[in-house]
């Protein structure tokens, strides 16, 4: 029952619990992530081991939601004199991580090693977006 709350928990909106119960994305299925904010960039991690990143992995922004998608295909065999054991497990997996206003989609970079997926998506200046902002004269009519 902790783990069913944990998952609740973790959720940011109902329509990701939605997609999750549709998706069978529960347990240790789900892909672990975590965010954080280095200088002005904010950057998050999410754990892929044993996936190839140029073939099972893609990564998305689109109306300032950042997607991570991954398909996983895993198969064992143990063989012995007198059995034999095949387990295959397989599914495929989706993140999405709402960006702070102003991230620039051509400026979001994406890296694989060691297991760790990181993305890092640079943040505007918020002092730069409030010095762009002009007062508009008001004229009498």
């Amino acid at each position: 029952m902790t783990d069913l709350m944990k998952w609740f928990e973790s959720r940011r909106s109902p329509m990701d619990v939605i997609e999750r119960l549709f998706e069978g994305d529960v347990g240790s299925s789900a892909i672990r992530v975590e965010e954080m904010v280095d200088g002005n960039t904010l950057v998050v991690r999410a754990e892929l081991p044993g996936i190839d990143p140029e073939k099972d992995v893609d990564v998305t922004v689109s109306d300032g939601v950042l997607s991570i998608k991954a398909e996983r295909q895993e198969k064992k065999e143990q063989k012995d004199k007198d059995s034999y054991r095949s387990e295959f497990r397989y599914g495929s997996f989706v993140r999405r991580i709402p960006l702070p206003g102003g991230v620039q989609q051509g400026d979001v970079t994406a890296s694989y090693k060691d297991g760790v997926l990181e993305v890092r998506a640079p943040m505007p200046d918020q002092g730069q977006a409030a010095a762009a902002a002009s007062k508009i004269p008001i004229s009498r009519g």
